[in-house]
């Protein structure tokens, strides 16, 4: 499981991955294809049922693999929902990643990346899904176990915002890693905890706060 999360990160640090199409087939992208076949299904079963609901077998059928691969590949019912989230964080990242090279500014650059986790957060199907039928699992993956992925977004997000500064979008602090950290926490309690003195239901909304807000954090000169 611990290479899905380096999958992961590499999605997130490269841009997406060469589709098998593009790529000739060896037995790395043959393991890596029915890898993608599992989580796949795994992902289609959790946002159909839950997770409590779904089962090693269902999931096995529906990528087209026999149980004792889905064990062998990525092991427990756990580790999957873990796989599978890791995965899902890893394409956003990825897609994150982009992003400075659509802004002139860092107030509008910062603002993209806060709707974007916000809003994808909200209507992801999986993230609905779970928030209706099992709440707790959703507290539980963003907080004892939330670490790794985490500090995946942390680390994204210092990469990103180092590729601002070099495109010359702002100075970037000496604290810069420091600084995204706290940023990212912000996120991550807006993600917990919804509602509030601020209001953070539409896209101008949040991207009114990102400027106000999450700018001055990260740069460290107020009104940025």
């Amino acid at each position: 499981m611990s290479e899905i999360v380096a999958s992961a990160w590499t999605a997130a640090s490269v841009g997406p991955v060469t589709t098998a199409s593009e790529t000739p087939l060896t037995r790395t992208n043959a393991a890596d294809s029915i890898e993608t076949r599992i989580l796949d299904a795994a992902l289609a079963q959790f946002q159909k049922l839950g997770v409590k609901k779904t089962t090693i077998e269902d999931v096995a059928k529906q990528a087209g693999v026999d149980r004792v691969t889905v064990y062998r590949r990525l092991g427990s019912r756990d580790d999957l929902v873990q796989a599978v989230v890791s995965r899902e964080v890893g394409n956003l990242l990825a897609e994150l990643a982009g992003m400075p090279d659509r802004h002139e500014d860092l107030p509008g650059l910062v603002a993209d990346i806060f709707v974007r986790v916000i809003t994808g957060w909200r209507a992801h199907p999986l993230v609905e899904r779970l928030l209706a039928v099992e709440p707790e699992r959703i507290l539980v993956k963003l907080t004892v176990e939330g670490s790794t992925v985490f500090a995946m977004s942390v680390a994204a997000t210092v990469d990103i915002l180092a590729r601002a500064a070099r495109k010359g979008l702002f100075e970037a602090p000496a604290d810069l890693a420091t600084r995204t950290e706290i940023g990212c926490r912000v996120v991550h309690s807006l993600i917990l905890v919804q509602g509030g003195a601020a209001a953070l239901e539409t896209p101008e909304e949040l991207a009114e706060f990102a400027r106000t807000y999450l700018v001055p954090i990260l740069t460290g000169h107020p009104g940025e």
